[in-house]
């Protein structure tokens, strides 16, 4: 088969991928063989490539999000056969792409129980750009303790994470989800040109001088991570899956007396610690919210297509929103 894959000469040199021709992965007990029909490249698949995750080992083939049908499975169960010719979608945790085998592929093994159905309110293609964002946004909800009655800041609302976050939210039935952006055009509640000023002069409005009681932090910027602190209710809980890389300065300073007189709790939240059964129960609950309508994805023509062959250049080294096409 043809595969992405990504090797390294040496611990210390940086890893180099190519398209390569690869045997279609063994059956063995306990896993699926999935024929991958898309596989989404996210922006946590090109610092793999570049050797940013200690845990990856190598060769690799890369990629977290997928989808596809099940073409085998090793088993003589019959609920467990019965999986053949179903089509799935699924992601990493912990393990795609950095321990096993990934699906830039175009076969890839799955554990048994980490086979979950595709949503039958979505595509095939936007199934599989779903995993990542999606799991990770709910990580950051459940961290944060999130409850119905809870007031919800979403920093980068337009984002792949944020944006998710924001549908999950208000799925869960919080009582008010607000969105910060940069972006005008997308027309946030708040938006962050001065995020100091924006939070301070908007958020007592429009919480009816009660506070934020959860912020969900998808921007990782320790300015706007300050000036939203600040906001937090009593009890306000602040949950973030991003931070500066290179050189920028990852030291938070806050008000400590503020925080212990408000009783603030500050999560931080990491989607590469789950295993592949606790992102597929996260996935089986996410296709319920699909297909009952209460999450959507994009449309098709959001997403750029680009065959396994060209991968690399339109889609590791250039692009974005870019989806493997297999099939």
């Amino acid at each position: 088969m043809e595969a992405l894959q990504l090797t390294r000469s040496s611990p210390s040199a940086d890893p180099t991928i190519s398209l390569a021709t690869l045997p279609i992965p063994a059956m063995k007990q306990g896993y699926a063989l999935v024929q991958i029909h898309y596989s989404y490249i996210h922006p946590s698949d090109k610092l793999n490539a570049k050797g940013l995750f200690p845990s990856t080992v190598f060769p690799r083939i890369p990629g977290r999000d997928f989808s596809g049908v099940v073409i085998g499975i090793a088993s003589d169960d019959d609920k467990a056969k019965s999986w053949v010719g179903k089509e799935v979608y699924g992601s990493s945790g912990s393990t795609l792409g950095y321990t096993a085998d990934g699906p830039h592929a175009r076969y890839c093994l799955i554990p048994e129980e980490a086979l979950v159905e595709k949503p039958s309110s979505l595509t095939v293609l936007q199934a599989s750009t779903v995993g990542v964002p999606y799991t990770t946004a709910l990580l950051c909800l459940r961290r944060a303790q999130t409850r119905k009655e809870d007031v919800v800041l979403v920093l980068g609302a337009t984002g792949a994470v944020g944006s998710a976050a924001v549908q999950i939210a208000k799925a869960m039935g919080c009582r008010t989800v607000l969105t910060a952006a940069r972006r005008a055009d997308s027309n946030p509640d708040i938006l962050l040109e001065d995020p100091e000023n924006a939070l301070q002069s908007r958020i007592p409005g429009l919480t009816n001088e009660h506070g934020v009681d959860v912020v969900i932090d998808a921007v990782g910027d320790i300015g706007l991570m300050s000036a939203a602190i600040k906001q937090l209710a009593v009890g306000g809980r602040y949950a973030w899956i991003a931070a500066p890389r290179g050189t920028a300065s990852k030291e938070l300073t806050f008000d400590i007396f503020q925080a212990y007189r408000k009783a603030i709790q500050l999560v931080g939240c990491n989607s590469n610690l789950a295993t592949m059964t606790e992102v597929m129960d996260d996935l089986r609950l996410l296709r319920q919210w699909f297909d009952e309508g209460l999450l959507r994805v994009q449309d098709e023509e959001a997403f750029n297509r680009v065959p396994l062959e060209a991968a690399i250049e339109k889609g590791y080294l250039a692009g974005e929103r870019v989806v493997i096409e297999m099939v």
